[in-house]
C-alpha cells in the first residue's frame, strides 16, 4: 500500500494564530500516523512561485492522509489558525513503482 503525503507551502501572516494552530495540530498527526519529513528549513526555488515555509508530512497510507485532514482534531487546528496563514496544501499518494537506473529512463 502506497504511503500518503501532505505537501504544504505556507506564508504566516499572524504568528500568534499560527502558533495556536501548531500547539494543537500534533493530536491529529499522532492519531493518523503523520511524520514530518520537511518542517521549514533551507530550500532552493529554481522555478515557479515559492512561499517562505514548506512542510512535507508522511502518513502510512493515502487514506490516512485524507482522513487526518478531514478529522475533527485537524479541523480544530484549522479553526485555531483562522486567517493567520496563506496555505497551499495538497494530499498525494506516494509512488511505489520502478525507479530510474543507470542508462534508462523511468516512466512518468
Amino acid at each position: 500500500m502506497a504511503k500518503g503525503y501532505w505537501i504544504v507551502r505556507i506564508t504566516v501572516k499572524d504568528e500568534a494564530k499560527y502558533d495556536a494552530y501548531r500547539a494543537i495540530n500534533g493530536e491529529a498527526f499522532r492519531k493518523y500516523g503523520g511524520r514530518f519529513l520537511v518542517r521549514g528549513g533551507n530550500y532552493d526555488n529554481p522555478l515557479g512561485a515559492a512561499r517562505p515555509r514548506n512542510v512535507v508530512i508522511e502518513f502510512p497510507s493515502y487514506q490516512a492522509a485524507i482522513d487526518c485532514y478531514r478529522s475533527p482534531e485537524y479541523q480544530r487546528a484549522i479553526a485555531a489558525r483562522g486567517d493567520g496563514a496563506e496555505i497551499d496544501h495538497i494530499t498525494i499518494e506516494g509512488y511505489e513503482g520502478p525507479q530510474p537506473t543507470t542508462g534508462s529512463q523511468a516512466p512518468s
